[in-house]
């Protein structure tokens, strides 16, 4: 798998615009088809959000300062170019690495640091494992770490939605390692049969923490499967923000037309570890991470904008600077914010917390905290 890994061409064909260098576009593609420059930077802001925001979590993780990070390095094309497609009423189901995608459709970025910090800012009250963003305001929905259950899920709103008449779609993302889960496999043949408005995104990074694509399955290729389940099926350069962009554009406006479910998987690579817990040099070459690093999806899309006249050094490094200062501003009040109250931890599931529960939080309360805390508690949970 490593030879494939570093780019046979010949494996099998993927959908392509961009050439390798990024400066211009492959034989044959029609420059009218290219997205306009509005589209083509915001996109590019969102991939360079991702990768500064990645860098910074990254640091602040080895400093002690937030807990877990699983970076999208290397991603941020097929993050990205595929996000951009899907419109404010879709609802977008993630994996570990489009946390980027809740901020390109809109999450502010204080409350994407708010969540990695798991503060009292964070709108899911620290309850969640950093990296697991959520945010209701642009229908993204947590990541639950619990391999494939998103897509089930996924296809049961694209269902309630298309039974409501309504004509929002649903995005599915889901890594290589997770197609041998359960739930890939229950929800692209329930998807298939029902012809459910969801197109289903794999992002095939080449590793499952330590476990290759060619241990993963047999087949062709992943987007080879979509046949199987009856569904279109379709293998695209993960590292060209175009190829992505087309792929998932087309597969979205079958499923909004109610022509059913398309499965689209994105090649790419992880460029960092699984997550701030690995060591990917345990388990894959230093000659297969250099063939990556050269083939940056980001560097490839800047040298088109700039072929294009879009985005020069300046414009760039403008660009960075703003980003990372709005990061820089997210952590100082990420970390001037203390952390949810205990209380929080009964809070949403009862309009009126159970009698036992109370009981809990206020024990709880006197043995972390001075008499005068807990009977504050006391007061706004009476016994």
């Amino acid at each position: 798998m490593n030879k494939i890994r570093l780019g046979d061409p010949g494996t099998f064909p993927l959908r392509k615009v961009l050439r390798e260098d990024g400066f211009g576009c492959i034989e044959g593609f029609e420059e009218a088809r290219i997205p306009s420059a509005e589209t083509l930077l915001a996109i590019h802001r969102a991939m360079l959000t991702t990768r500064l925001l990645d860098d910074r979590m990254l640091k602040l993780q080895r400093q002690g300062r937030v807990g877990f990070v699983g970076t999208a390095t290397g991603l941020e094309a097929a993050i990205h170019g595929s996000a951009a497609v899907f419109e404010p009423n879709d609802w977008v189901f993630s994996a570990l690495r489009e946390g980027g995608a809740a901020v390109q459709r809109g999450m502010p970025i204080t409350e994407y640091v708010a969540h990695m910090f798991g503060n009292e800012e964070d709108t899911a009250k620290g309850r969640q494992m950093p990296n697991h963003p959520q945010c209701r305001e642009v229908n993204y929905v947590s990541w639950s770490s619990v391999i494939g259950t998103q897509l089930p899920h996924a296809v049961g709103v694209a269902m309630a939605m298309k039974h409501r008449g309504e004509k929002a779609i649903t995005c599915a993302y889901i890594g290589d390692g997770g197609t041998s889960s359960n739930g890939f496999h229950s929800a692209l043949n329930f998807a298939g049969v029902h012809k459910a408005p969801v197109v289903f995104v794999v992002i095939d990074n080449g590793w499952a923490i330590s476990v290759p694509s060619s241990s993963q399955t047999a087949s062709r290729s992943y987007g080879a499967k979509g046949p199987a389940y009856g569904i279109p099926g379709e293998d695209v350069d993960g590292n060209d923000v175009l190829a992505c962009l087309a792929a998932t554009k087309a597969a979205a406006r079958k499923a909004r037309e109610g022509e059913g479910p398309s499965l689209i998987c994105l090649r790419t690579y992880r460029m960092g570890g699984h997550s701030s817990s690995d060591d990917p040099t345990r388990y894959r070459s230093a000659e297969e991470v250099l063939h990556w690093e050269a083939r940056d999806p980001l560097t490839r899309f800047e040298n088109f904008l700039d072929a294009q006249g879009l985005l020069g050094v300046k414009e760039r490094e403008a660009c960075a600077a703003e980003i990372t200062a709005e990061i820089g501003q997210a952590v100082t009040n990420a970390e001037a914010v203390g952390p949810p109250a205990l209380e929080t931890l009964v809070e949403d599931v009862w309009a009126d917390p159970p009698l036992h529960l109370r009981r809990q939080v206020v024990e709880a309360l006197r043995v972390v905290a001075e008499q005068g805390e807990a009977e504050a508690v006391e007061g706004r949970f009476p016994l």
